[in-house]
């Protein structure tokens, strides 16, 4: 599986950007993506997650902000952010989970760069 992110960019405190991931290779497999993030000096964090099924979940530092979601058709997840704030300043990596129990493996895109000013 590869990953394409994009659609990072500057934006200003309260305003609102959708980044976006294409998958492409042997997708089928896919059971869960992810949206992490890493900020300068900071370690990696998971910002949403959506799983085959359509299931979401986010941590409580973007619930209610950001948005996860899949278009089947064009193999591409994305991430809607509203209401952005400076301290969501950092790189955007997706990320997919495929394989099999007994063989787990994922992939990771090349990361989206996203700068909030105040």
């Amino acid at each position: 599986v590869q990953l394409q992110a994009s659609g990072g960019g500057l934006v200003q405190s309260g305003g609102s950007l959708r980044v976006s991931c294409e998958a492409s290779g042997s997708i089928s497999g896919i059971t869960v993506m992810a949206w992490y993030r890493q900020a300068p000096g900071k370690q990696r964090e998971l910002v949403a997650v959506i799983t085959i099924g359509g299931t979401t979940s986010y941590p409580d530092s973007v619930k209610g902000r950001f948005t996860v979601s899949r278009d089947n058709a064009k193999n591409t997840m994305y991430l809607q952010m509203n209401n952005l704030k400076p301290e969501d300043t950092a790189v955007y990596y997706c990320n997919a989970q495929y394989g099999s129990p007994r063989n787990p493996r994922d992939s990771w895109g090349q990361g989206t760069e996203v700068t909030v000013s105040s």
